[in-house]
């Protein structure tokens, strides 16, 4: 049996605040069809994201199932599933791939995925649309796909959050009936928080909260007889003619000894077949009982099969990924055009300094001077404008990476995803795609454009350059709750890179090194300058810029792998933090 005492939730970081919950206790009959009930913002869905760890709960709550305290939300791992109002899926995928890649991120044994995969298409009514996208299913379809997810673990217990909401009567009804079947040919207990107060009477147990607080738990007989009604319909407008004191305080005095009764008689009953419900006629008895953590699939083969389906979802959306292309091809393009007017001076520039005072000589000098400053010029310009495409092309790559499908990875964590799986998926993807944009931002400019220095040098600063530009905005993908704010942040970021840097505009020298640690485009800018040390190029910047220190391309390279490092840690740490939104 699933349950909860003394549960009380308060909005994030208020702890003076009102609570959303309010010291609530609940007990879910086992192996049948239990309904959790209220006015809209009453708390219900709340209440489920408390059991099953995805909202802070004050101290002395507490959650158990089958008579087993439950102290971290992993314990729960294919004991408990949790379906929500709207299906969390990438849409791109089709419905067996959406399945197959969830069968391989949670069932290590090849012979089980296989049989359930088919056998779940059954169950839940999508075996003739297994081949069709998930973002060409109704609404049905789709809150059948959300439950079938749910199946590929198999959980004894299984929770609904309003799937059911929104739908016609027809898919209201086949939904309910798909779990009524769940219930009672494979004795799992089902949870389902609904709206429709007139299907109560398909419930064995229902659960009222009202303002935060359990005013009721029972038969649907019950319910009638303790509120005085005939029709469910009118249950809300009998809970609002009192307050919600009133109705909690009415419900503890009349039902406490009776409801602990129950509580025991169920964690007795319940916690033998907690683990392992009754064979089912519609999945074979190798395919049933929860996935238990040893039967998982190593945190090596999530990370492949994650990096597998990154790569067809990237192959897939071929609105991203002809931006993806027109950047990183189309900003390289960029440069040399801007460059074309001033290639002569890369490719033979005349710049050998004239000695002697006599009037010639002078002028000589003045001519070399004016010379300098326009090569320095081009040239500096040209290298910054490539450095900051590329925090640009870092930025693209991956500020909406995680935020944008967090809770589908919050979703997956909850049957059995490793969180450190999962962030090297994504530390490898979009590392290998920023690598490979500084590296043809290098070769394509330094070809067209003739650019002296060495090689691998310049192509190690700006591959880096784009790298830890990326990894940082990955980063706040993963620390902020939204992928607007992620892409926001990610974009002031990139906007401060020309002037802080220093290169442009001066920097009031107060401000410096305040700023520059921090700058990438300055790293990026002064390690590729820096190579070019032996060429007339650099003669020219450090004639007209003689007070300019300029770090070298090793020490450039080594701020540069430290932001990545830096970026890339906070990342992995964002990921092991649980953020729920939705």
């Amino acid at each position: 049996m699933l349950r909860c005492e003394n549960l009380t939730v308060r909005p994030a970081g208020d702890a003076s605040a009102a609570p959303i919950l309010n010291h609530v206790s609940v007990a879910f009959q086992p192996r049948a069809m239990n309904a959790l009930i209220g006015p809209s913002g009453c708390g219900k869905t709340t209440l489920v994201k408390a059991m099953l760890g995805l909202a802070p709960v004050e101290a002395g709550g507490g959650v158990w199932l089958g008579g087993e305290r439950i102290s971290r939300p992993e314990e729960l791992v294919g004991r408990v599933g949790f379906a929500p109002q709207f299906s969390i899926a990438q849409p791109k995928l089709t419905v067996e791939e959406t399945l197959r890649y969830a069968l391989e991120l949670c069932v290590a044994d090849t012979s089980v995925r296989a049989a359930r995969l088919g056998n779940v298409l059954g169950v839940v009514g999508l075996a003739e649309h297994r081949h069709k996208r998930v973002e060409s299913l109704s609404g049905g379809q789709l809150r059948r796909l959300g439950l079938g997810l749910e199946l590929t673990v198999d959980p004894p217990t299984l929770i609904c959050d309003e799937v059911t909401s929104g739908l016609d009567p027809i898919s209201e009804n086949q939904i309910l009936e798909l779990l009524r079947g769940l219930a009672e040919r494979r004795g799992k207990t089902i949870v389902c928080i609904i709206h429709n107060l007139a299907k109560l009477s398909g419930f064995e147990w229902i659960t009222v909260v009202y303002a935060g607080e359990v005013v009721f738990q029972g038969r649907y007989e019950a319910l009638q007889g303790y509120f005085a009604i005939t029709d469910p319909l009118h249950l809300y407008e009998i809970l609002n003619a009192q307050p919600g004191d009133y109705w909690s305080r009415r419900w503890r005095e009349a039902n406490g000894p009776a409801l602990a009764a129950d509580r025991e008689r169920w964690d007795t009953d319940g916690a033998a077949t907690a683990g392992e419900p009754p064979p089912s006629p519609h999945i074979p008895a190798a395919a049933t009982g929860p996935v238990a953590p040893g039967r998982l699939p190593s945190a090596a083969a999530q990370f492949g099969t994650l990096l597998r389906r990154k790569t067809r979802l990237f192959m897939r959306d071929h609105g991203y990924l002809s931006l993806m292309l027109a950047i990183t091809f189309g900003f390289p393009v960029m440069v040399v055009i801007f460059a074309l007017s001033g290639l002569p001076q890369i490719s033979s520039p005349s710049l050998l300094q004239p000695q002697g005072a006599s009037v010639e000589a002078i002028r000589a000098q003045l001519n070399y001077a004016i010379e300098a400053a326009k090569t320095s010029s081009l040239v500096t310009g040209l290298i910054m404008f490539q450095v900051i495409l590329l925090t640009l092309m870092g930025a693209n790559n991956a500020a909406r990476e995680i935020a944008g499908e967090r809770l589908l990875y919050e979703k997956e964590r909850l049957t059995g995803l490793r969180p450190s799986a999962y962030a090297a998926s994504k530390l490898v993807f979009t590392g290998l795609l920023a690598l490979f944009q500084g590296v043809w931002m290098t070769g394509f400019v330094k070809v067209i454009c003739v650019m002296p220095g060495p090689w691998l040098a310049q192509t190690a600063i700006l591959a880096l350059a784009c790298l830890a530009m990326t990894w940082v905005c990955l980063a706040f993908s993963a620390l902020m709750a939204s992928p607007e704010k992620a892409s926001t942040l990610s974009i002031y970021l990139v906007g401060f890179q020309l002037p802080l840097s220093g290169v442009v505009l001066a920097l009031p020298s107060y401000l410096v090194w305040v700023c520059r640690p921090f700058i990438n485009a300055y790293w990026g800018w002064a390690g590729y300058l820096y190579s070019m040390e032996q060429t007339r190029l650099y003669d020219a910047f450090t004639y007209t810029n003689p007070n300019t220190w300029v770090a070298d391309t090793a020490q450039a390279g080594a701020v540069l792998a430290g932001h990545a490092v830096i970026g890339a840690a906070i990342a992995w740490w964002g990921c092991q933090r649980r953020r729920w939104t939705a």
